[in-house]
């Protein structure tokens, strides 16, 4: 009898066990599925912006640029910004510039270049330098489309920036093509936790119509950077599509250091 009691107590035991692994396999949840980054060149009807970090939400302060963006970076420091690119020749160029001088600065990056060059922008990235939304496919009428376009534009070139980053990379600053603010543009970009950004020096180094050849170019936007320059300037250049831009700072960058701080716009913001 004894022997009987024994085997169903263990019976018993071997039952009770099976069940409660049941249960538990039951219960875990499931790996959540991996979501596809958008490419496409035309608005979808939504586009997945990366999660927030828990840390504090940003602190916006209002510039004294066109519709409250900034045109100086508020402390001693000059801001050097680069426009346009990535560009597969003259980002690396100069990139190696700024590496070999410990320099770092802004990339106001177009979407669809990004997308085109993600090992660009995380070399920008690895860098150290500060990313810079501008734009989809720099619109100058951007601020006047409709506000379904807006907020895919701005939100799609985040998402490209993040995807070739990852998505704690934080995309702080907004440069609307050719600086054409609006105060709602200003508001869009904000909402993304981004400010907006202008500029205190313009050399036009992108317009060559009244340079008789390079080295004059070359010349006249030195001159220009040089005699406006001054303690937290930010100053506008432009990478994609400006060999002469690069010429430019080979010559500039270390006159500029002998004269003021240069760094990337901070992270934190304005």
């Amino acid at each position: 009898m004894a022997g009987v009691l024994i085997a169903a107590a263990v019976l018993l035991l071997g039952t009770t066990a099976r069940d409660s692994e049941h249960v538990n396999r039951a219960a875990s949840p499931a790996p959540p599925a991996a979501s596809a980054v958008p490419v496409a060149a035309a608005p979808p009807s939504a586009s997945p912006t990366p999660s927030a970090s828990p840390s504090a939400p940003p602190v916006f302060h209002t510039g004294t640029g066109p519709a409250g963006s900034f045109l100086m970076t508020g402390t001693p420091a000059v801001a050097l910004t680069f426009d346009d690119g990535p560009d597969p020749i003259n980002t690396p160029a100069l990139l190696a510039l700024l590496r070999e001088r410990h320099i770092h600065a802004t990339f106001c990056m177009v979407g669809f270049r990004v997308r085109d060059r993600p090992d660009l922008v995380r070399q920008i990235y690895a860098d150290g330098h500060t990313l810079c939304n501008h734009s989809w496919q720099h619109l100058l009428n951007l601020a006047h489309r409709d506000d379904a376009y807006i907020d895919w534009d701005l939100k799609h070139t985040n998402d490209m920036i993040h995807a070739a980053v990852g998505a704690d990379a934080p995309i702080r600053y907004f440069r609307a093509p050719g600086g054409n603010f609006t105060p709602a543009l200003v508001a869009k970009a904000r909402a993304l936790g981004m400010d907006s950004i202008y500029w205190d020096v313009d050399p036009r180094d992108w317009e060559h119509t009244h340079d008789s050849g390079a080295s004059a170019h070359i010349s006249r936007v030195i001159g220009d950077i040089q005699h406006n320059t001054r303690p937290g300037s930010i100053v506008l250049s432009h990478d994609n599509g400006q060999p002469n831009t690069i010429t430019v700072y080979q010559h500039l960058l270390p006159w500029l250091q002998e004269r003021f701080t240069l760094e990337g716009l901070p992270a934190a913001g304005l």
